[in-house]
């Protein structure tokens, strides 16, 4: 079979081939439980204020969300996630043209924050939460982010096993991928799902693994920002894991990745654009890094 090596993504009337570039996706909560910034811009003002400086940071897009997937965390209401996301969308739009993703599980919330300026939307459930989202998928024809999760975020942490998790989600996206073309949605992501139903040895397993998703032919998004696999390996709480965050990315880059959901998107930048220089440096060197 040949593998894919291109593939457009149609964003802001631009086409990105995201198999060719890596993109940086800064988190912008908008909620009062996120693990790691849970609050901190649950206001309109600080949430627009962050997502300013994240685009002054370089990232590619944003990522905005009204709804806590934290292990354990219970959804929200249709009501209280628009009232938290619409209004910081529409003051980014009034004034950038950066993508922005919507982050939700719901036909509703997509649909408005799409009318409101979004770009594409990121769904953890994969399309399967809400029968209606793969209908206003294709009807809007954006692109679409599809994690795998193993049950709900309430009770995905709660012993999860698998045989050969990447072999299992490999066969997920298979299903997903499949599922997509005969309901007519053709800008498909994918996203393993590190932290969401797995163990630390799966999260381990996902990230050297990536390849075989990539060849599936579809953009892998990749998302290990202060999660707490990270601090399970290096005894580091959530604020002090930016080295755990960028080292586990930068493999993730080097095995495929081609959008990777950070907090921190300048230092994210940076070491991206130090291991570009040294791909650069040594093509044609046998011992090429």
């Amino acid at each position: 079979m040949s593998v894919r090596t291109n593939f457009q993504i149609g964003l802001r009337g631009r086409s990105d081939d995201l198999l060719q570039h890596c993109h940086v996706m800064g988190i912008v909560n908008v909620t009062p439980d996120s693990f790691s910034d849970g609050g901190k811009f649950f206001h309109v003002q600080d949430a627009v204020r962050h997502a300013q400086k994240l685009i002054d940071d370089g990232a590619d897009i944003l990522d905005v969300g009204g709804e806590s997937t934290r292990p354990g965390s219970k959804p929200v209401r249709v009501s209280e996630e628009l009232q938290r996301i619409l209004p910081v969308i529409e003051s980014i739009r009034a004034h950038c043209d950066i993508p922005i993703s919507i982050d939700t599980q719901k036909a509703l919330v997509a649909e408005e924050a799409i009318n409101a300026g979004a770009d594409m939307v990121n769904d953890v459930s994969a399309l399967q939460s809400d029968p209606l989202m793969s209908v206003i998928i294709a009807k809007r024809n954006v692109p679409v982010v599809l994690m795998h999760m193993k049950g709900t975020p309430e009770t995905m942490q709660n012993k999860p096993e698998y045989a050969d998790v990447v072999e299992e989600v490999g066969s997920f996206f298979r299903e997903r991928i499949a599922f997509c073309g005969a309901h007519g949605i053709l800008q498909v992501i994918l996203d393993p799902g590190i932290g969401f139903g797995k163990s630390v040895e799966d999260n381990l397993a996902l990230l050297r693994g990536l390849r075989m998703f990539r060849d599936l032919g579809r953009p892998v998004m990749v998302g290990t920002s202060r999660k707490s696999f990270l601090g399970l390996l290096t005894g580091t709480p959530v604020a002090e894991r930016l080295s755990a965050t960028i080292a586990s990315n930068i493999v993730a880059y080097q095995n495929g990745a081609s959008i990777l959901r950070v907090h921190d998107v300048r230092e994210m930048k940076l070491a991206l654009h130090i291991v570009d220089a040294l791909r650069q440096k040594s093509q044609g060197d046998a011992h090429a890094f």
